[in-house]
């Protein structure tokens, strides 16, 4: 892999072995794959230098890796279940100023709001800085983004399984280690869930494309505008909850030994 020097890589986290929705990131919607809507995304954000893909090292994600190679986008695979080692060993590759990781199961992010997180860390001077702690913004709209030291400082400090297979919950666990900075939304829209984990999930989100008739990019505000005339829209995965991946984890945490 070549080497170069970016400020703020985008680095999109994606696998094809979801237990409630597998393969879904190469799903089909509105025409193009789960995964291809979150690429576009991104790059419609006009403060990333590169969007990249970081996928598990299994076979399972030969898909992605193919996907990502034919449309000339940078991918890594990397551990598995170690997925702040995915992020570190990628990142260090390419030693990005700022990495910003957005998930590949929020294909209605809005590349708005990956700018205003992006500019506000730029601003503060933080080490880390996200717009879900606490969320204020729909499940969906999830922007973290972190300084490459902080990253490595986390890859060699954290030792329970829940902060290796989630990237960030060493750094957020740690104030007085680094400096973190929270991005909020003026109304707490945290309840309304865009993300998708789930078949219901994905039911919601391709009736929203749908829509908006084949547009590529439409934006928070315009899904705001489209539930409130079609509230019933939000029905459709409103018994989900949030965070259940990272909650499963905590349920089942443990410290890991012999890191490397």
């Amino acid at each position: 892999m070549e080497k170069m020097t970016v400020e703020n890589l985008c680095i999109i986290q994606a696998r094809m072995g979801s237990t409630r929705l597998p393969g879904k990131v190469l799903m089909d919607l509105g025409g193009r794959t789960v995964l291809a809507r979150v690429l576009e995304r991104a790059a419609a954000s006009r403060s990333l230098s590169e969007v990249a893909v970081a996928t598990g090292i299994g076979p399972e994600n030969l898909p992605i890796v193919k996907f990502c190679s034919a449309k000339g986008i940078r991918v890594f695979c990397g551990s598995e279940g170690d997925v702040l080692d995915r992020f570190y060993q990628f990142a260090k590759l390419v030693k990005p100023e700022n990495i910003v990781r957005i998930t590949a199961d929020c294909p209605l992010m809005d590349p708005r709001v990956i700018d205003l997180v992006v500019k506000a860390h730029l601003r503060s001077g933080a080490d880390y800085t996200t717009n879900t702690a606490p969320p204020t913004f729909p499940d969906g709209e999830d922007v973290e983004v972190f300084t490459f030291r902080a990253l490595e400082r986390a890859w060699n400090k954290a030792a329970l399984m829940s902060e290796r297979e989630h990237v960030t919950p060493y750094i957020r666990k740690h104030p007085g280690m680094f400096k973190i900075h929270s991005v909020k939304n003026t109304t707490d829209l945290s309840g309304k869930r865009w993300t998708l984990d789930n078949p219901e999930d994905f039911e919601f989100v391709s009736v929203v494309y749908r829509a908006f008739k084949g547009r590529a990019i439409f934006g928070m505000a315009e899904i705001l505008e489209l539930l409130s005339k079609r509230s019933a829209l939000e029905k459709i995965n409103a018994s989900i909850g949030r965070d259940e991946g990272y909650k499963k984890s905590l349920r089942e945490d443990k410290r890991i030994k012999n890191l490397r």
